[in-house]
């Protein structure tokens, strides 16, 4: 954007000798910056789908247990099962996911004591 600013300053604003070096410092800011962000974006990668699920955090609609339950992630709901019951209302983590089930754990381990 700034190269092409740098060219239209160059046709008609300003005489030519200006406007070339216009246009190369221009083109070496433009290439600094390509370089910036693709080594910045070089280090950082995209989690989406299913990668991104197991240790996020979702809320159970339904109770869940052994075998069914709803929990809402991110605005959908998903099938859930859990290895022991969750009421509706708690908070939990994704552990795993299996096709479009959700494997999920309570946040914080059950009192043994209560």
């Amino acid at each position: 954007m700034l190269l092409l600013l740098a060219i239209l300053l160059l046709i008609f604003v300003l005489s030519p000798t200006a406007g070339i070096i216009v246009v190369v410092v221009a083109l070496f800011l433009e290439l600094g910056e390509i370089a910036f962000w693709r080594k910045w974006m070089r280090n950082r990668r995209v989690q989406t789908g299913s990668e991104a699920m197991p240790g996020g955090l979702a809320e159970v609609v339904e109770p869940v247990g052994p075998r069914a339950g709803t929990v809402r992630l991110r605005g959908e709901n998903w099938h859930a099962r859990a290895a022991e019951p969750i009421p509706a209302g708690e908070r939990v983590r994704i552990a795993a996911v299996e096709g479009l089930t959700l494997t999920v754990e309570p946040l914080a381990p059950p009192d043994p004591g209560a």
